[in-house]
């Protein structure tokens, strides 16, 4: 019995870095009123952010912390100039998937795969 719980755990362990892994590639993004806000860009610990609005102090390179269900973003543009802290992978019918990114308050911009 002790076995079978082993190897289950480890089949599990084994399987959440291919779950972090969803969250990575290129987002277009687009604000609450459904304008485009800009691309994000998301390969391994690393992300950069070009917004569509010259001189934006959002756009940027910075770190984030994968999770299961998307990341957390550490430092950089985004949480610095618009306070954005998780960026979570959540289901969209058009595109499979699709990252929101949120502060503490609120959702502020839907990115889909590019």
């Amino acid at each position: 019995m002790r076995r079978i719980a082993l190897i289950a755990a480890l089949t599990v362990l084994s399987a959440t870095p291919s779950l972090a892994q969803s969250f990575e590639g290129n987002w277009g993004c687009r604000d609450a009123t459904s304008a485009k806000a800009g691309i994000l860009t998301i390969y391994g610990n690393v992300y950069g952010f070009a917004s569509t609005v010259p001189g934006d102090a959002a756009s940027g390179t910075g770190t984030v912390t994968g999770y299961e269900d998307g990341v957390g973003f550490v430092d950089g543009g985004l949480r610095a100039a618009r306070n954005i802290t998780a960026g979570r992978v959540i289901p969209d019918p058009n595109h499979g998937a699709a990252i929101q990114l949120e502060t503490a308050e609120a959702i502020v911009m839907l990115c889909t795969p590019r």
